[in-house]
């Protein structure tokens, strides 16, 4: 379902109908099913619904819009985003315009250059993190994207498969990490907890790896095997049954009645 297709078709209000995103991405955040408890009212009714009772709220005080996401979940928030802009809801009635931003993890490519264009003539601002040993980001569009001459660019907009990234994008590469191991396991390349171990460590380009949060290099490892054996912490250690146990056995504690 990589073919773009306008955003208009998913019900967004866009002057331009040249503006086109990626047709899966845009399905997705639109679709719904009456009959499912969860899937009642599409992503995009639920997030816009939430963004405005917030702004009701809050509007009175100094606010910005903030949305984050890893790989499919970074494509929902750069297209949460640009709805939130092109809708309105963030022109206050005194006249105020609320910032909005976009942190984005491995995210693809998710529209046109058009889209790109009218993401920024909103004024959304977008970081994209990426490790450059990741594919994801590279996708789709292989062929017809940001990277050729814009001329190019411009005479293939109308095919349906030349895409642009968005906004300003930070490279971080796991080879420069002492913790991790020289692999070209895609898995770990598209990881979210190495691409946050990378991003605690990056001090500048050219800067020297050193981590500065405190945070745990034991986490990369908790749906992968990316960290060096000398730190002895095991492969995928995180285990979803063992989660729920605990859960579980939590519950029946508080249920339990006391002497």
């Amino acid at each position: 379902m990589d073919f773009l297709k306008p955003v208009a078709a998913g019900k967004i209000p866009c002057p331009n109908s040249s503006v086109k995103v990626e047709s899966g991405f845009l399905d997705l955040y639109t679709d719904k099913d009456e009959g499912c408890g969860y899937c009642r009212l599409s992503a995009r009714e639920q997030i816009l619904t939430e963004m405005k009772r917030l702004l009701e709220k809050y509007g009175g005080e100094e606010v910005s819009i903030t949305i984050t996401g890893h790989s499919l979940g970074s494509a929902l928030a750069v297209l949460s985003a640009y709805d939130i802009a092109e809708t309105g809801l963030t022109r206050m009635g005194d006249g105020r315009v609320v910032p909005v931003c976009v942190f984005s993890f491995s995210g693809p490519r998710v529209g046109n250059v058009s889209f790109k264009e009218r993401l920024e003539g909103l004024g959304v601002k977008v970081l994209r993190v990426v490790n450059v040993h990741d594919v994801v980001p590279k996708s789709p569009g292989f062929i017809f994207n940001e990277g050729i001459p814009r001329m190019v660019m411009k005479i293939a907009e109308e095919l349906p498969w030349s895409y642009s990234h968005v906004g300003v994008e930070l490279k971080l590469d796991h080879k420069i990490s002492p913790f991790l191991k020289q692999t070209n396991d895609p898995v770990c390349a598209h990881n979210l907890e190495a691409h946050l171990h990378l991003l605690d460590g990056y001090h500048g380009k050219g800067g020297r790896f050193v981590l500065a949060s405190g945070r745990d290099p034991a986490l990369v490892n908790k749906a992968c095997d990316f960290l060096k054996d000398h730190y002895l912490v095991p492969p995928n250690w995180r285990q979803d049954e063992n989660k729920v146990g605990r859960c579980c056995r939590a519950f029946q504690d508080r249920r339990a009645p006391t002497d």
